[in-house]
């Protein structure tokens, strides 16, 4: 009698290597930072229908404006204290003003001046596109 010994096909386990790419997955899609632009104050943005995009970098100035609050570069302050924020700042320095459609006037004159008393004079007024 011949004894026939069946022979089983070696090919390896994937289901480990599954497990292990999926933790990757998870373990990095965890850690990672979803991060929007720093901003304190929800505004209602004036519309433009031309312009060119947001290219901040890292040495420019946000100033978030609305009827009751002031913000620079995502924290909230008072009006007041602008002046002596602007102290550190260059000449150069680009500032984005995002004003929120209803404040006064009279309000945004007050951070025009401090910026001009500041010799900051590369101001970009940020809206929202026309959709």
């Amino acid at each position: 009698m011949s004894r026939r010994h069946r022979r089983e096909s070696l090919t390896a386990d994937l289901t480990p290597l599954i497990d292990v790419v999926f933790l990757l997955l998870i373990f990095f899609l965890v850690t990672s930072v979803f991060k929007k632009e720093e901003l304190a104050l929800l505004l209602k943005l004036p519309q433009a229908t031309q312009g060119k995009g947001d290219e901040k970098k890292l040495k420019d100035i946000t100033i978030e404006l609305s009827d009751t609050a002031v913000a620079i570069n995502g924290k909230k302050t008072e009006l007041e204290e602008l002046p002596t924020f602007l102290k550190t700042a260059e000449e150069k320095t680009l500032v984005n003003l995002r004003v929120d459609g209803g404040v006064r006037y009279e309000r945004l004159v007050k951070v025009l001046d401090t910026l001009r008393e500041h010799k900051l004079n590369n101001i970009s007024l940020i809206t929202e596109k026309k959709k």
